[in-house]
């Protein structure tokens, strides 16, 4: 333990003092000439890179048209400025900090392997950066207080991305592909799966944004996708009734498919309150998700008459199998529960999560859950896969086939027909993406977009990138476009969980079953058409209402940190007060 204090220490002091001398430590305590030289000092310094890069065990950050909660997300409230916007480069130092040491290692193969994993954690740090910023200042080494780089212009997002792809590429072929601590560790496959991300986002932010190069990036996220499904041991779980929901809350994370995760485990301390948030934080999916859901014989809900008004206990018969694993659907019955739970209305639009719930313990208790959380798994390879090659105009049914179809066929559902879909686009979802490529592969890349909708929905932070990358937010988030959730005929009593007896009493003036739940429209249910009609998740709420394409689609540039450095310059839109 003292050791390892003096370790700690020894980092910190080299973190804040920047391009202070670093020889004056005391002779009894640790240097940087004597630090990086084995496997155990490498594997202490870049712990903390898992720390201070992934995710959390969180689904409050990812508010978009397809899940809301207690409190909406920044840019979905028009938010942003850049007075209270900052950024912090701490994290990248401590990586760039052990790629200037690792020539102390005397061990070449092992220090390949952890210049490895810290160019695997740089690339990730600038893909968040680029996706948030745009253009950002390019750092590949350590900085001085007096380095003429601290007062650097930004560097272009394509040399920037280049860069991240290079170091994925890097990770790729010096990362083991496996750790004896599993999956919590980046390896080979992690640096591909994290590539054919980082690929697709630029190459379709470029495509749908109008900007050069588009094809050079999907090209790239095709090929690291392709290498990942062919020479990859992941696959899709698919044992058990519902291998989609137990994916999610088990305890130990599926090895065969979770590529990354994060570690949790009550006998270390280390707990989460995922299930918990989405019971008392109220989150709720919407109507526009929940209308992406198939039938389970594969035609399209929207196409069935009377789909617009039909109720809860009908629109959720005969679905998609993965809706009533991610949707409390009736019928439902907790991990380890003997009854069933009824819908009470309860989330803001009548449709609440069930993905990542397991026990009733879980939601009941703050930090009482333990499931390893998922950060990257083979699944979204495989839809990154699909729509890069969609996205090209190079699709084949065999493309489809060792990817997206493999998806449908974990779910029990027919899988993609490239003709029949290229031959019939859903009008549905043309006007959920109104800014879809018109081509000849428009239903197909239609098809992949409901099929990433509703495989990935909840998982941080997918939905809302998706549409920032496909030039969407402007519609998706407009406030004549109202959050809204299950349709309601009108006063009365209803069966919500479709046993042959009304459980739930929706009233206007007074309550007059015995219904166990009885809720007054127009106080507790607010509905589209005063007495009837969708639920209203935020009810007089205008969201979106000021959102601006050539602005909103980069956050700004802190204006703090511009006044660091005025060779920063502000995102187009942006008004930060001052004049350079």
């Amino acid at each position: 333990m003292k050791i390892i204090c003096k370790i700690l220490a020894f980092g910190t002091i080299a973190l804040s003092v920047g391009g202070c001398d670093l020889t004056m430590l005391p002779e009894h305590e640790l240097s940087p000439e004597q630090y990086f030289q084995n496997e155990s000092d490498l594997t202490l310094w870049s712990n903390q890179f898992y720390n201070d890069n992934l995710e959390s065990a969180d689904i409050g950050i990812n508010d978009a048209d397809d899940k809301i909660d207690n409190g909406l997300s920044d840019y979905i409230t028009g938010s942003r400025n850049a007075a209270s916007q900052t950024w912090s480069f701490s994290a990248l130092r401590k990586i760039n900090y052990l790629l200037e040491h690792l020539d102390q290692c005397p061990d070449r193969a092992l220090a390949t392997k952890y210049e490895a994993v810290a160019r695997f954690f740089r690339a990730y740090f600038y893909c968040l950066t680029v996706r948030t910023y745009g253009d950002v200042p390019y750092y590949d080494h350590l900085l001085g207080s007096t380095d003429a780089d601290v007062y650097k212009a930004r560097d272009d997002r394509g040399y920037v991305m280049d860069r991240v792809l290079e170091d994925f590429d890097f990770a790729a072929r010096n990362l083991p592909g496996t750790w004896e601590s599993g999956n919590t560790r980046v390896t080979k496959w992690a640096a591909l799966a994290y590539a054919s991300r980082a690929a697709l986002y630029e190459g379709t932010f470029r495509k749908y944004h109008g900007m050069a190069d588009a094809d050079k990036y999907l090209r790239q996220a095709a090929a690291t996708a392709k290498e990942f499904i062919t020479d990859s041991p992941f696959h899709l779980y698919e044992e058990g009734a519902e291998p989609y929901r137990e994916l999610f809350y088990s305890e130990n994370a599926k090895t065969c498919e979770v590529v990354l995760c994060r570690r949790y485990d009550k006998a270390f301390g280390i707990s989460h309150s995922v299930p918990y948030n989405i019971k008392f934080g109220r989150t709720s999916l919407t109507r526009r998700f929940m209308n992406h859901y198939l039938m389970a014989d594969g035609s399209r809900f929207t196409d069935k008459e009377g789909w617009e008004t039909m109720p809860y206990s009908e629109e959720t018969q005969g679905r998609d199998p993965r809706m009533a694993q991610t949707v409390l659907c009736p019928g439902y019955k907790q991990v380890e529960a003997t009854t069933v739970t009824r819908n009470t209305l309860s989330s803001h639009t009548g449709y609440e999560p069930i993905k990542f719930v397991g026990t009733a313990a879980n939601s009941t208790t703050s930090g009482a859950a333990s499931s390893d959380w998922i950060l990257m798994r083979a699944a979204e390879v495989y839809l990154n896969y699909a729509e890069a090659v969609a996205e090209l105009g190079t699709i084949t049914q065999n493309d489809l086939e060792i990817s997206v179809n493999l998806i449908r066929k974990r779910a029990k559902m027919t899988g993609i027909d490239l003709t029949k879909a290229d031959a019939s686009p859903d009008p549905y979802l043309l006007e959920c993406y109104p800014n879809v490529t018109k081509s000849a592969h428009t239903g197909v890349i239609l098809e992949i977009r409901r099929e990433r909708t509703v495989e990935l929905v909840m998982e941080p932070p997918y939905r809302s990138w998706d549409l920032f990358r496909w030039n969407e937010c402007k519609q998706a988030l407009n406030h004549y476009r109202p959050y809204y959730g299950c349709y309601i005929a009108g006063a009365g009593t209803y069966d919500m969980d479709n046993d042959g007896t009304p459980d739930l009493e929706l009233y206007i003036d007074e309550a007059t079953s015995s219904c166990p739940t009885k809720l007054q429209i127009g106080k507790e249910v607010i509905l589209s058409e005063e007495t009837k009609g969708y639920i209203v998740g935020y009810p007089g709420v205008v969201h979106g209402r000021n959102w601006d394409d050539a602005r909103d689609y980069l956050w700004p540039i802190p204006a703090a940190q511009r006044t660091l450095n005025p060779a920063l310059t502000q995102n187009p839109g942006w008004d930060d007060g001052l004049n350079f």
